[in-house]
């Protein structure tokens, strides 16, 4: 029987080395293919144990994490994510960030994706945002690494109400698994109006 439950700000330390592990774990699979670290994972995850109003929604089998979906206010977030936004104008007040969905690959299409973005919408909402956003990395078609079964989730993220937005694009760096150094990746935002 699958769980759902929800931390926020300094909560999420209570679970911080299985949400590390399951990031690191998931974020291997392509496009991400990130060669991740629990050092970095935890300090990337800072900013969420720091900020009162971010969310973890996690989901359990049994005792195992075998999910988990993060967010926080846009004006919490680091600079990288909030500069495409204040160099267009926007206001990061009113825009919740809606940082990663992670899911073991036995348990997706079980309507556990549905449960994160409902649940990160209504904190949204409840925090008086009038939109969400979130941002995915952008691979060339003919990367090295891209699997030949592959499919965008650009067409899950339409059915929830996300679009991609023309130029909203920010970078951000990590170490591929095949790389020897972290390297900026392009990231491009989609956005739904609450």
């Amino acid at each position: 029987m699958i769980r759902i439950t929800t931390l926020h700000g300094h909560q999420i330390a209570t679970v911080l080395h299985d949400l590390a592990s399951l990031r690191i774990r998931v974020f291997r699979e392509y496009p991400y293919l990130y060669e991740g670290s629990l050092a970095y994972e935890k300090q990337y995850l800072q900013t969420y144990l720091d900020c009162s109003q971010s969310i973890a929604v996690l989901a359990w089998d049994g005792d195992e994490l075998i999910g988990a979906s993060t967010g926080l206010p846009m004006s919490a977030e680091v600079e990288e994510f909030q500069r495409p936004f204040l160099n267009r104008g926007l206001s990061p007040e009113t825009i919740f960030y809606c940082a990663e969905s992670v899911l073991l690959p036995d348990y997706r299409g079980q309507g556990i994706y549905k449960a994160f973005f409902r649940a990160r919408e209504a904190h949204a909402v409840d925090l008086g945002a009038t939109e969400t956003v979130f941002c995915a990395v952008v691979r060339p078609d003919d990367h090295p690494l891209k699997p030949v079964d592959y499919v965008s989730l650009d067409h899950v993220w339409a059915h929830f109400g996300y679009a991609p937005v023309a130029g909203l694009i920010t970078e951000f760096s990590w170490q591929d698994i095949d790389g020897a150094a972290e390297t900026l990746k392009p990231m491009q935002f989609y956005r739904k109006t609450l």
